[in-house]
């Protein structure tokens, strides 16, 4: 089980928005480098980093911030947000990212993420981000009609590494994460999943470390690891103690 510390990058800083509106942004920190520095300090094992220009935009907008978080850290890094090419993914890749995390590009065109998956074996996760149970894209501004297992099935047995499934309407507001959902998922696919979306306290640490959940490979923890709501040192001894 792995607890997974977020940067989300808008205009150059570490920011969280509140349910995936790009006008509710808190900035928390001015240096993403600085900060993924903080969190490998803290005994975190990895990080998730997420470009929302680029999620917005179909393009990578935050390149520097990013380079400058792999030049800052040891930890292996994972990115998503306007990915979207297999280019894209090359180059993100040679410069020192672990994993790319495709999303939009997942829903529109199923077939690069398949082929990525064979070019760059181990090292290519998909991010699913639902509104109301149904996918959405282009950084959440979207809806589809696709549901969330219907997506994910489209990759079983294509060497996809992970799915990042976010409930957009619990993200950023501390609800606590939609277990019943992400299990479901989990349930429903052999591929890992990442819950992300809503983890709100040290409940939704110790929930995560029930039986029924160590199916997931993690959770990733944004504002309530900002705000002070889960202590690092607490969180990561509990992980470290189910894993013995």
């Amino acid at each position: 089980m792995i607890l997974f510390p977020a940067i989300d990058l808008k205009d150059g800083q570490c920011v969280r928005l509140k349910l995936g509106d790009m006008d509710q942004a808190t900035v928390y920190s001015t240096d993403p480098g600085a900060q993924a520095k903080a969190f490998e300090d803290q005994g975190f094992e990895w990080l998730h980093v997420v470009d929302l220009n680029g999620a917005f935009a179909g393009t990578s907008v935050n390149g520097a911030a990013v380079d400058a978080i792999l030049k800052a850290t040891k930890n292996p890094v994972q990115l998503g947000g306007g990915i979207r090419s297999l280019e894209h993914i090359e180059n993100w890749l040679n410069r020192g990212l672990s994993r790319v995390i495709l999303g939009t590009v997942a829903v529109r065109d199923p077939g690069l993420v398949i082929e990525a998956c064979k070019a760059f074996p181990g090292k290519v996760a998909v991010g699913i981000d639902a509104k109301g149970g149904k996918v959405a894209v282009e950084g959440w501004a979207e809806a589809s009609e696709l549901g969330v297992i219907e997506l994910a099935k489209k990759f079983e047995g294509a060497g996809v590494s992970a799915i990042i499934y976010t409930d957009i309407d619990r993200d950023g507001i501390l609800t606590g994460i939609n277990w019943e959902s992400t299990l479901a998922l989990a349930d429903a696919v052999s591929i890992p999943v990442i819950a992300s979306g809503g983890l709100a306290s040290m409940n939704d640490i110790r929930r995560m470390l029930e039986p029924d959940a160590a199916k997931l490979e993690g959770a990733i923890t944004g504002r309530a690891l900002y705000d002070g709501r889960i202590d690092p040192a607490e969180a990561l001894a509990l992980i470290r103690a189910a894993r013995s």
